[in-house]
């Protein structure tokens, strides 16, 4: 561990929260909000729950992969990606284990509030999303080490973030709900997979098996390039088929970005990726404004 005395306090716990990822958490949670709008179900304190909910859950996440990985030996001085605070020594494991703890005890506080609101569908979703930021680097069998990491963010920070939205504001979900929340999903998988690629070859040596691991380079970048493609498809395919408004295909706009991220991965990689990964976060984000906007002027 190699100590880092010259970081604050609160630069060291930034660090651990990583701010950067919180908009892939804030994305969902307006696509539901505006499937609600165009509903004519808008409920602001139940909303401003579920994207508190969602932030916690993202925090208490990146805390957990921060504290397993350095347990489990998957952080190591290799590592390409930014500086993980327990691995460096700025912050103990024990007060990131407690940190952890107590971000997902405040999520569950904000699930009584939505529980209140949503009834016990939202128990059944708020506990299945608590134990699954867990387990996704915690645990006997840790998901993101065992291939199922692409698989857990895009159902859980994805669908279920979206629909769950969209649930506690109405107390329904209908079809239309879950084919918006898909393009969401995909995009902010294709965050994760941009990060396991950066990783994979610190990944191979310490035993974590991610799904980039799995397929290697070539069957990863592939992987992202699907589920690009997949996602700007969508708004077309909703537009054919549940929402007969040109409004629902405003996130092409973000369609050349789309295409050159896609360039990107083919060309660059090792640290270089890094800067791929914080752009497909904010692709994420615009495409999920775009839609909003979109959503609301459905007519």
């Amino acid at each position: 561990m190699n100590k880092n005395v010259n970081t604050s306090p609160l630069k060291a716990w930034l660090l651990a929260i990583r701010p950067k990822t919180l908009p892939a958490a804030i994305a969902p949670v307006m696509v539901g909000m505006a499937m609600a709008i165009t509903d004519n179900a808008f409920k602001p304190l139940p909303v401003l729950a579920a994207m508190s909910g969602a932030l916690l859950l993202q925090v208490g996440v990146n805390l957990a992969n921060d504290y397993f990985d350095y347990i489990k030996g998957v952080d190591t001085a290799d590592r390409l990606g930014p500086v993980r605070a327990t691995q460096s020594g700025m912050i103990s494991p024990k007060n990131i284990k407690t940190g952890m703890m107590v971000v997902f005890g405040l999520s569950l506080v904000v699930g009584i509030y939505l529980t209140v609101q949503g009834g016990w569908p939202i128990i059944i979703i708020g506990l299945a999303s608590i134990a699954a930021a867990f387990a996704y680097s915690g645990g006997p069998y840790p998901l993101a080490s065992h291939g199922l990491g692409d698989i857990t963010v895009f159902v859980f920070f994805g669908l279920t973030a979206v629909c769950g939205t969209y649930y506690v504001q109405t107390l329904k979900l209908g079809t239309s709900v879950i084919l918006v929340s898909v393009p969401i999903g995909l995009l902010i998988t294709a965050i994760l997979v941009v990060n396991n690629l950066r990783d994979i070859h610190t990944d191979q040596k310490t035993k974590k098996r991610t799904l980039a691991v799995i397929l290697g380079e070539r069957g990863t970048k592939a992987e992202y390039t699907i589920l690009i493609v997949i996602a700007y498809c969508c708004p077309a395919i909703l537009f054919l088929t549940i929402h007969k408004s040109a409004w629902i295909m405003l996130p092409l706009i973000s369609l050349y970005p789309a295409i050159k991220m896609v360039k990107k991965i083919y060309r660059v990689e090792g640290t270089a990726l890094n800067s791929a990964l914080a752009q497909t976060a904010q692709l994420t984000f615009i495409f999920s404004i775009l839609l909003s906007i979109g959503l609301i002027l459905y007519d």
